[in-house]
């Protein structure tokens, strides 16, 4: 802990933590609240399930694209466009009273207009610490979005609840708005520039890592998008126990990503990480009872925000820093796709088996993962005696001397 509090001594660092966690906080609401919505207005969880769709769909084509158009306009020009629109198009869902077709326009808008607050964040990072701190930077970050998944779920269902749906889907509006102006204003986005990419859209999933970190984040996320929908299929049947169980996940992520912060990551480190999530969730399919799921949950756990630091790591220290924001936007389409490919599947398995199934899915693409750790470890950078850095985008260039 001592290695952090230096960390976050460090100037701007903490400040710019916070931002972003509150810039990136509506990101574990807006599904929910779209989702209680819709199916309030229209008596269908079907009509919620397509205008969900249309969002997840929006975010996936847009991460790329938005983050690389953060080196050819400028980090605060993108962020506060899209910021604008996303908040636009949430309030219009909202409000406007509107055929099931426009409230699917309005929910890919409001996915294609996502603020890239995580690409841009990450691509910060290198700027303001030493190699030195980067590493533990990207473990605490890890580890500290967790608080996301346990809290803004819990706060938007009691207001959209407890008020209404309406006022639920507002609030994301006012979090959305004044995070964004706060990750926007805060003086590193001023001070660091991306410089314009040299080379064509798409070309950075050349590179071994970044197209590894995009496929794990895809399995990653699977699985645990799996456990949720085996969580709520099994507890929450209007209990309080499926929060509690996905809560127990999610601390034994927080408590494993600030424990691995200064453990070196070599070529191996992702395939142990991603081990100990596979381990588990193969217990959590033995027994369906709450304390049993809740104690395999906190083991997986463990092993998730560390798996995302490697993730971070490998993609930072691949790439010229032009590249950075684009290929962080990559990797994060890949792990919603991985989001819907683990619901659906593990929907399927749900009605077939019973929420058994859910987690012999998670199981099922943590298992894949390992495989791919295992067999492409040459992929992964060995970032134990290296400069986790960005690659610089100029090169020392030879003069002649004599």
């Amino acid at each position: 802990m001592a290695g952090y509090r230096d960390l976050l001594r460090t100037q701007g660092v903490g400040r710019i933590i916070a931002a972003q966690l509150t810039a990136r906080f509506p990101s574990g609401m807006t599904s929910l609240a779209i989702l209680l919505h819709v199916e309030h207005a229209t008596g269908s969880y079907g009509a919620a399930g397509l205008v969900l769709a249309a969002a997840s769909v929006g975010q996936a084509v847009a991460g790329p694209i938005t983050s690389r158009w953060m080196g050819l306009w400028g980090m605060r020009r993108v962020l506060t466009l899209t910021t604008l629109v996303c908040a636009a198009a949430v309030a219009g869902i909202a409000l406007l009273a509107v055929p099931l077709p426009v409230v699917m326009l309005l929910g890919l808008l409001a996915g294609l207009s996502t603020p890239p607050v995580q690409p841009a964040v990450r691509t910060i990072y290198p700027k303001m610490v030493n190699s030195r701190q980067l590493t533990p930077l990207f473990a605490l970050d890890a580890s500290l979005q967790e608080l996301i998944w346990i809290l803004a779920p819990v706060v938007v269902t009691l207001v959209s609840t407890q008020v209404s749906t309406v006022a639920g889907l507002m609030l994301i509006v006012v979090i959305l708005l004044a995070g964004g102006a706060w990750f926007i204003l805060s003086p590193e986005l001023g001070q660091v520039r991306i410089p314009r990419s040299r080379r064509r859209f798409g070309t950075v999933l050349s590179r071994p890592p970044v197209l590894l970190a995009t496929l794990v984040g895809f399995l990653l996320i699977g699985a645990c998008a799996a456990v949720e929908a085996g969580v709520v299929a099994a507890f929450g049947g209007g209990g309080v126990e499926a929060g509690l169980v996905l809560a127990v996940f999610a601390i034994g992520s927080l408590v494993g990503g600030l424990v691995s912060g200064n453990i070196a990551m070599g070529r191996w480190a992702m395939a142990r990480r991603m081990a100990i999530v596979l381990v588990g969730l193969i217990l959590a399919t033995m027994f369906l009872n709450v304390w049993w799921i809740s104690g395999s949950l906190l083991i997986a756990g463990i092993g998730v925000a560390p798996a995302f630091a490697v993730i971070s790591a490998m993609t930072t220290a691949s790439v010229k820093f032009s590249d950075t924001a684009e290929a962080f936007g990559w990797v994060n389409t890949g792990q919603l796709i991985g989001a819907a490919a683990g619901s659906a599947i593990a929907g399927f398995l749900i009605d077939s088996a019973g929420p058994g199934g859910a987690y012999w899915t998670a199981a099922g693409f943590a298992a894949a993962g390992v495989l791919v750790c295992v067999v492409f470890v040459r992929g992964f950078p060995d970032l134990r005696f290296r400069d986790p850095s960005p690659i610089p985008d100029t090169a020392p260039v030879a003069t002649i001397t004599s």
